[in-house]
């Protein structure tokens, strides 16, 4: 993962304030995966909240900045990295494209809609990253179709050793706005759980798939 000297801790506390990530350790949710999970992650959330949204945008251009090798256009996966990704690339005035889960099946089925040329050095951009897989599918259309992936930012991050090993061993460097440690930190801070319910949430993220 690509280190970034912006404040994360911001960033999760934003994430609470608006609801757009629920801790509810002893009544949890259902994942689309079948998974029993003490939080949930919206980040659409942040769309309708004008100060936050820029603060992300903000970030995104911060950790971008930051970066060795600069990006020439951004990539939103869909469909939440679609708006952010496109605020990001609007404020740093450079082309714009999204990937779709799976190519269209009408018309001229697409699965990259946009017009960046394909010698363009491209930064991703994405929600939020779980295992991976899916912000990982979105970076192999691109390089399928021959574009030039130099990268991935989320807003966030759970933290998995998974997702470290997958973004490892596709060759892909990411970074994440705030992450699942730097959130559970300020959720006790600002008391948006108890001291108790910690051991909860982090007994989780070791092994979610086996939790109950």
């Amino acid at each position: 993962m690509i280190q970034s000297d912006f404040n994360s801790a911001k960033i999760a506390e934003f994430l609470l304030h608006i609801k757009a990530i629920k801790l509810q350790p002893k009544d949890p949710f259902t994942w689309a995966s079948g998974w029993k999970s003490p939080i949930y992650c919206d980040n659409r959330k942040i769309l309708s909240h004008p100060q936050i949204r820029a603060e992300v945008r903000d970030q995104f251009i911060n950790s971008i900045d930051n970066l060795a090798n600069k990006p020439t256009a951004i990539a939103g996966v869909a469909t939440g990295g679609i708006a952010i990704g496109a605020l990001v690339a609007e404020k740093l005035n450079l082309p714009f494209c999204y990937v779709r889960s799976s190519a269209k099946a009408h018309g001229l089925t697409n699965q990259i809609e946009g017009g960046v040329n394909k010698d363009e050095k491209i930064i991703v951009i994405e929600d939020l990253i779980s295992s991976g897989k899916s912000s990982l599918a979105a970076v192999n259309a691109l390089e399928n179709n021959n574009y030039n992936v130099i990268g991935l930012g989320a807003i966030f991050s759970y933290g998995f050793s998974k997702a470290d090993d997958n973004f490892k061993q596709a060759n892909c460097p990411y970074f994440t706005l705030t992450n699942y440690a730097e959130l559970i930190q300020i959720a006790v801070e600002k008391k948006y759980i108890s001291q108790d319910e910690i051991e909860t949430l982090k007994n989780w993220r070791k092994s979610p798939e086996n939790w109950s």
